[in-house]
């Protein structure tokens, strides 16, 4: 998935329109918000799909390689490594959050009927309840976020 133009360039791009912590977080939350509406269309693909024989699910994984970016610039080194050339690879090169993107996953490995479809409906419904609530969160904290910004205008 590629982020819309509007949010690489106001979240996401070389040039962030918002700097420190209040830029990043705004990053984080619009990001989120684009992969919570990728997520509804795989949710709605799937719906759709739930009488197609032989029709695998999919999901999508991005909070654990988000994570795991955050996670990996708060290692420290046990040592420093000498590099001398640009072709050496370094041993401990932190992930770079923006570079992280939304991937989808087939589930090939559970099966919930003898056609072959593993698309269980309820689950499905759940899924979807599950990202609306998550959408409407982000929208009401980055709407929270902007309001503590006009009152500090003000």
């Amino acid at each position: 998935m590629t982020f819309s133009g509007a949010t690489q360039a106001a979240f996401g791009g070389a040039q962030p329109a918002f700097g420190g912590a209040f830029g990043r977080n705004l990053s984080f939350l619009a990001r989120e918000m684009e992969v919570t509406t990728l997520r509804r269309n795989v949710i709605a693909n799937n719906i759709a799909n739930a009488g197609t024989p032989n029709f695998k699910r999919s999901d999508v994984n991005f909070e654990s390689q988000l994570k795991r970016a955050l996670d990996s610039e708060k290692v420290t080194p046990p040592f420093t490594e000498f590099i001398t050339d640009p072709r050496h690879i370094a041993f401990n090169k932190p992930m770079d959050w923006r570079d992280v993107r939304p991937r989808r996953i087939l589930d090939y490995l559970t099966e919930s009927r003898n056609n072959g479809n593993n698309v269980d409906i309820e689950q499905e419904g759940i899924d979807s309840l599950n990202n609306q609530l998550v959408y409407t969160t982000l929208a009401q904290v980055i709407s929270s976020e902007f309001q503590r910004v006009n009152i500090v205008l003000r």
